[in-house]
């Protein structure tokens, strides 16, 4: 069994060492910038840098800061012009309230996105708080006789290109494949293939990406028989007893959204996940500040 340190934070992809290591390999190196006690995080925050035409560099804060401690949090926000030269930044903001950022300056872009996020632990908790619908079709799965391979991503293989594929066809837009290529080499045995094979050809594969305390569900592909037999369902209960056996204690499993995929997000919260919100996308920039203190609220939530 691989424990992970016990005194870290619960970081995201975007915050954690595993994607700055990523972005390192891929030309693209972040600012790293943390607080620790006595071998504890309190606080953790990657900034990225671009440039953007008149806009010159830009900075993004994804899906951070990350703080022990409400307070940790609220004390970066008050402080983090004390860091930063005064370029514009964006802030994908989670455990900040509108009301904090408005008065911090901090002008609205995106309204909040919700993640489905999976406590991971022992197998039973686990399985006792997965809804029936989807402990049948687990059942289920378990008895179509599919085998089960777990491999490291390798720059060639078939989830790589059957993702880009999907998303095409699907007309959606995340990470590129080429960042999971780049996350495999950069961190060695952290990118993980979970497939169910049928005869011994792939019916369902998914992509894990482990950083830290937590995972993040990257990419899952399956075809019409996987669908009938319930494929994913097997894989992703399977990648949930992996996990937990190597001490991660939350999987992400991406955003949830309802209206343009129903069935997705009822897949999601199957598992037991909690729904969590963000606290959408906020940019400062200097200039606008001033009218963004005064925002109406109704207008900044």
């Amino acid at each position: 069994m691989s424990l992970i340190w016990p005194m870290s934070l619960l970081l995201p992809l975007p915050q954690s060492t595993e994607f700055a290591h990523t972005c390192a390999m891929l030309g693209q190196p972040l600012r790293r910038c943390q607080r620790e006690s006595g071998g504890r995080q309190l606080l953790v925050w990657q900034v990225q840098s671009r440039r953007f035409g008149p806009l010159g560099r830009l900075d993004l804060v994804s899906r951070g800061p990350v703080a022990a401690e409400p307070g940790d949090l609220d004390d970066w926000l008050r402080r983090w012009t004390r860091w930063h030269d005064g370029r514009p930044l964006v802030l994908n903001a989670d455990g900040l309230s509108a009301e904090a950022l408005r008065g911090a300056g901090f002008w609205p872009l995106v309204t909040p996105a919700t993640l489905a996020l999976l406590a991971l632990g022992p197998e039973a908790g686990m399985r006792a708080a997965l809804a029936q619908k989807w402990r049948n079709r687990l059942n289920r799965a378990e008895r179509a006789g599919l085998k089960l391979r777990e491999t490291d991503l390798t720059p060639d293989h078939w989830i790589l290109t059957a993702e880009a594929a999907q998303a095409r066809a699907r007309g959606y837009r995340g990470l590129p494949p080429a960042f999971s290529a780049a996350f495999a080499r950069a961190n060695p045995g952290a990118a993980q293939v979970f497939e169910a094979l049928d005869k011994g050809v792939p019916v369902a594969g998914a992509l894990v990406l482990r950083h830290g305390r937590m995972a993040t569900w990257q990419i899952g592909v399956t075809t019409s028989e996987g669908r009938r037999c319930h494929a994913m369902n097997l894989l992703l209960w399977h990648a949930m007893q992996a996990l937990a056996a190597r001490g991660h204690d939350c999987l992400d499993l991406g955003i949830l959204n309802a209206q343009d995929a129903p069935g997705l997000t009822h897949f999601k919260l199957g598992t037991g996940a909690r729904a969590h919100r963000l606290g959408g996308t906020w940019l400062h920039l200097g200039a606008l500040a001033p009218l963004a203190r005064r925002l109406p609220m109704r207008m900044a939530a």
